[in-house]
């Protein structure tokens, strides 16, 4: 076999329907869009057009609020702490800060606020510097005989 000979199976590419070429053709004249109007017209769309009746989307009253300032975390669990501490990826004898976890891959970005969760279990004593924590994951950080920081 070589490359100059290679060709596709029987059927494997289908030449596209020639549209508009006389009105003997399958598709001729109106090129199988019906009639006249702005729908037969190439590149219209008219995505929630009911007609000249309001659309449903306007016809519905607005619910919900969304606000811009957001808490997003960046979830940080204690039994993923006690594995990067094990692989040596954090030290346990300093304080742990947002930087130190960016640094190791825990948490993707700087900007990001960090929460503690308790997840897995925790061995070595840490002291942490997070923007929240839940309180039972402070508890199994002090139980290990660590301490969490929370920045305001």
């Amino acid at each position: 076999m070589q490359l100059n000979t290679l060709k596709d199976n029987q059927g494997a590419r289908k030449s596209r329907m020639r549209v508009g070429r006389g009105i003997g053709c399958t598709k001729g004249k109106t090129c199988g869009r019906g009639v006249k109007g702005q729908k037969s017209r190439t590149g219209v769309s008219i995505k929630g057009f009911e007609g000249g009746q309001m659309p449903i989307h306007r016809r519905l009253p607005k619910r919900g609020f969304s606000s811009l300032a957001d808490n997003e975390f960046a979830v940080v669990n204690t039994g993923g702490l006690q594995k990067f501490l094990e692989l040596g990826k954090l030290n346990a004898k300093a304080p742990i800060t947002k930087e130190q976890l960016v640094e190791a891959g825990l948490v993707r970005h700087a900007d990001a606020k960090v929460k503690l969760l308790a997840k897995g279990t925790l061995k070595s004593a840490i002291t942490l510097v997070v923007d929240a924590a839940s309180k039972s994951a402070v508890a199994l950080v002090e139980k290990a005989g660590g301490k969490v920081q929370v920045a305001a």
